[in-house]
């Protein structure tokens, strides 16, 4: 592939997503733009393992790490193909830089799953995921730096997480898109600012510099998924769109492609 794909930092969503009235749609019509990836490597919100960790290449079943849901979104599949070549390549960039293993036992855990079931159905693309190692912004952005390469093979990066994830402003009864709370609106407006002026070094600090930061953010993992994919962006120069915009349950879905 002569191009450089594109790397994405997309909110992900709760299995419920794939009910929603328009976010499903939202996200294959984002797919269906993009060139076709040969494979996907995408680190989420809900896999924090130290030293880097890659998933299983062939075969293991989905983690569904979701309490008290109906049963259909326990079994939903997600067979993608062998990602074995795909955890070769990480390994070869990542070697002598940090120690990485391999769980062949773990499965794509939610994350990772339920927004891939929107955009590529078919499941026809490897898919390899790779925990973080930390929540510390610039280690994650370092890491994104090393795995850029990929994205000259065909491989798109995805980091999946939320824009703002603060699940007291989550009520069931409440329409999917009712206003959410302001301390949601200022983070996403601050985030979405700072990502399309590309200030990095704003970004990175963004416990100090974010407004709201502890509402939208109780803890930073779902956050933390942006550094990856901001490093992996970071040779382009930083373009961004936003592909996706609006709440859902209150959180931010702003979801953007980098380049």
């Amino acid at each position: 592939m002569a191009d450089s794909l594109p790397v994405l930092y997309l909110s992900h969503g709760a299995p419920p997503l794939a009910d929603d009235p328009t976010w499903p749609a939202e996200l294959a019509r984002w797919s269906a733009d993009l060139p076709r990836p040969r494979r996907v490597l995408i680190v989420s919100a809900h896999w924090e393992a130290d030293p880097v960790t890659l998933s299983a290449t062939t075969g293991a079943p989905l983690v569904y790490d979701f309490w008290g849901f109906p049963q259909k979104y326990y079994d939903v599949r997600y067979d993608a193909p062998a990602a074995g070549e795909l955890a070769r390549d990480v390994e070869a960039l990542l070697r002598g830089v940090v120690p990485v293993r391999r769980d062949e036992e773990r499965g794509l855990d939610h994350g990772a799953y339920v927004p891939l079931v929107e955009m590529y159905p078919e499941a026809d693309l490897p898919v390899l995921q790779l925990s973080m190692p930390t929540l510390d912004p610039a280690r994650l952005f370092e890491l994104g730096c090393r795995l850029a390469p990929l994205r000259q093979d065909g491989t798109l990066i995805v980091g999946s997480g939320f824009t703002t994830h603060n699940l007291r402003w989550f009520d069931p009864s409440a329409p999917a898109d009712a206003p959410p709370p302001s301390v949601s609106a200022e983070f996403d407006q601050w985030a979405a600012e700072t990502v399309a002026a590309g200030d990095v070094d704003q970004l990175i600090d963004f416990l100090h510099r974010a407004p709201a930061v502890r509402q939208a953010h109780p803890r930073t993992e779902h956050w933390a998924p942006l550094y990856l994919s901001l490093g992996a962006a970071a040779g382009g120069g930083l373009e961004s769109t936003t592909a996706i915009d609006g709440f859902w349950h209150g959180m931010s879905k702003r979801s953007w492609q980098l380049a």
